[in-house]
């Protein structure tokens, strides 16, 4: 390490696959500055968000914890000031907090997401926070000094511009930390990024994100983008490029202020995302019931600080969101230490070193009732309290595509009843009870409260009509399934 303590930049995109880089094999969509930073870093090629929708998994990576022991259990809703208001993180750490005990000093540009947009929480001295989860590309609500503005121009320059001053004004003077939390990927897709972009991809075939047959627990997505394929597959990429292109702009200042060397670089998605992949487009509530697969669950991860780490290398070791925190302490030389969180530092495996994992090792997942253990043969998903639950082997089906638990025999109870306890024990020693995901009504609609007992009694989830629907026709209306 060096002597001084480093910068850091974490680099966020929304619904990103990590399928969609061009590093990362696709040679449909143009991301060259994302190559570039892999090529000058280290990119893992088995990153594991910790819940495949928005605000659970981010609220993982800023305070180490799984949903159950954070209480942010789906992606937010602020329908009403009442909601908008509800702070879901107060009195929990996170590592924002620690790196600004150490003495940096602490910048958000773009997406928050994580409740109460519109206060600077988590030690952040610098806050232009997205006031919801997604939104328009065009005239975005930002919250700047306490109060709604609403910025005209493309909202991923509009994110690049407030980042770029942040680091003009620390550069060579403290430590900073800066969170650029880009929109980009996520919808709305069409009509609503620059020709400059869209125009690239206008004879692309798309052969990247082929539209599967069409998924028989897809929602409502799939239909709206099936009315215009070729326009949201577009759009999608556009999105990709455009904030590339975003990055390229940090990574040339950082050049020209002469601090790329002493400045750390991580990028990375809140959670998978599937363009066609399986039938479908979207993340885990791309179908209802919410799904585990592993576009879903697998995001890019990219670090990079030249001098510093190994230039050009692919890691395949498997590591997950909530390593984040502990690995990102551990790099900046932070004291502090948390007995209680799930993750463990995979430092050495960013630095080059060796990182021996043995065939046990294993990944774990929620999104409410719906859990996943994932190992590097294995993967079990298991929805309470009644299923239906999944098992695939990776090795001879890598696509997913045939559940071992339809035609069960005695091998395939064993691996189950293996998976299933492992995945019982684990989340026994992590959960918080007051707010377990397996006991919430998730339906991926959106939290509209606090979890659990936090509550206080209230409805905390919501449930759209499309997917009450849906509740009509699966297991969990079907009496004999119950039984």
């Amino acid at each position: 390490m060096s002597k001084n303590k480093p910068n850091i930049i974490f680099i966020l995109s929304d619904d990103q696959g990590a399928w969609a880089m061009g590093c990362a094999g696709n040679q449909e969509i143009i991301t060259p500055n994302l190559d570039r930073l892999a090529a000058e870093g280290i990119r893992f090629d088995n990153f594991f968000c910790a819940s495949p929708v928005c605000s659970p998994a981010r609220a993982s990576l800023l305070t180490g914890r799984i949903p159950s022991q954070h209480g942010v259990h789906d992606w937010l809703r602020d329908d009403n000031k009442e909601q908008e208001d509800i702070e879901y993180l107060a009195g929990q750490t996170a590592y924002t907090d620690v790196l600004a005990r150490e003495g940096y000093v602490c910048g958000l540009s773009g997406k928050w997401h994580v409740g109460r947009s519109s206060v600077s929480q988590k030690s952040f001295t610098h806050w232009f926070a997205h006031k919801s989860g997604g939104g328009p590309y065009y005239n975005a609500p930002f919250y700047k000094e306490g109060q709604l503005i609403y910025e005209s121009g493309y909202v991923t320059d509009v994110i690049t511009d407030d980042a770029i001053s942040f680091i003009k004004e620390y550069a060579g003077k403290q430590s900073f930390y800066l969170h650029v939390g880009y929109t980009a990927p996520h919808s709305p897709w069409v009509n609503n990024h620059p020709k400059e972009y869209t125009k690239i991809y206008e004879d692309c075939s798309f052969l990247s994100c082929p539209m599967e047959e069409k998924h028989p627990d897809h929602i409502y997505l799939t239909e709206e983008v099936m009315k215009d394929l070729k326009a949201n597959q577009i759009g999608y990429y556009a999105a990709v490029t455009a904030m590339d292109q975003n990055i390229g702009r940090i990574l040339d200042e950082l050049d020209r202020l002469g601090i790329r060397e002493d400045t750390l670089i991580l990028f990375s998605s809140d959670n998978g995302f599937s363009c066609g992949h399986h039938g479908f487009w979207g993340k885990g509530n791309g179908t209802f019931p919410i799904n585990m697969y592993e576009s879903s669950v697998k995001v890019p991860f990219i670090a990079s600080q030249p001098g510093i780490i190994p230039q050009g290398k692919v890691n395949t070791s498997l590591v997950s969101a909530y390593d984040f925190m502990p690995t990102l302490l551990e790099y900046a030389g932070a004291e502090d230490r948390f007995t209680d969180l799930p993750g463990r530092s995979f430092l050495p495996a960013m630095m080059g070193q060796p990182f021996i994992q043995s065939e046990s090792i294993v990944v774990l997942d929620e999104y409410g009732p719906n859990r996943m253990i994932r190992g590097t043969r294995y993967k079990f998903i298991k929805r309470y309290p009644y299923g239906p639950n999944e098992l695939y082997d990776l090795e001879k089906d890598p696509g997913e595509r045939y559940n071992l638990l339809l035609s069960e025999d005695g091998e395939t109870a064993k691996i189950k009843n293996k998976l299933n306890y492992e995945l019982e024990q684990w989340f026994l020693n992590y959960v918080n009870p007051e707010i377990d995901g397996a006991k919430e009504a998730v339906y991926g609609s959106g939290q509209i409260n606090l979890a659990g007992v936090w509550s206080k009694g209230k409805a905390s989830h919501s449930c759209d009509d499309y997917i009450k629907e849906k509740l009509q026709k699966t297991h969990c209306k079907d009496e004999k399934r119950m039984e």
